[in-house]
């Protein structure tokens, strides 16, 4: 069985933490009109797409509501919906901009599962490639990606539609 590892992320893990918990970044980003600094893909009606500032691959992106809750079962049906439409938008824009063979699509609902952001439910789409793990994490524990976030952020944006 292949198994995705990002050794990398722990620098997120142990980076320290702002007294105030830097707040919720799936309110904050959208918040903000800097997309390029924030690295957000694109705005829907209910939901966006971002960039994660700790990819597990090139290209890997986050897909979450406006609304701050942590699980499926509390968005409305419109956002649900729209929640999945975004989902499919957003392997669309990385299809198109940087051809993956496959992908990763899942959620992590509450601390024990992983979510990093319990409280604000996102779905990551982590594109994948034939042979994507190589020594680089194994014995370096270090990821290579190919390109600098700002310039994927170029690349992926170029291919998402105008902002509904």
């Amino acid at each position: 069985m292949d198994q995705l590892h990002a050794y990398w992320r722990m620098a997120y893990i142990e980076a320290p933490k702002p007294e105030n918990g830097g707040g919720n970044p799936f309110t904050r980003i959208p918040a903000s009109d800097d997309d390029r600094a924030n690295h957000l893909i694109w705005r829907g009606e209910h939901t966006f797409i971002v960039m994660n500032k700790f990819p597990y691959n090139a290209g890997h992106l986050l897909v979450a509501p406006y609304r701050e809750v942590p699980t499926l079962a509390e968005l409305t049906a419109t956002e649900r919906a729209d929640l999945m439409e975004t989902i499919v938008l957003g392997q669309h824009i990385l299809t198109d901009a940087i051809q993956p063979d496959g992908f990763n699509v899942g959620f992590n609902f509450g601390g024990a599962a992983g979510a990093g952001i319990p409280q604000h439910l996102h779905c990551h789409i982590v594109p994948r490639w034939n042979g994507d793990t190589n020594f680089m994490p194994v014995l370096g524990e270090t990821k290579v990606l190919p390109e600098s976030m700002d310039t994927m952020w170029q690349r992926l944006r170029s291919f998402a539609p105008a902002h509904a």
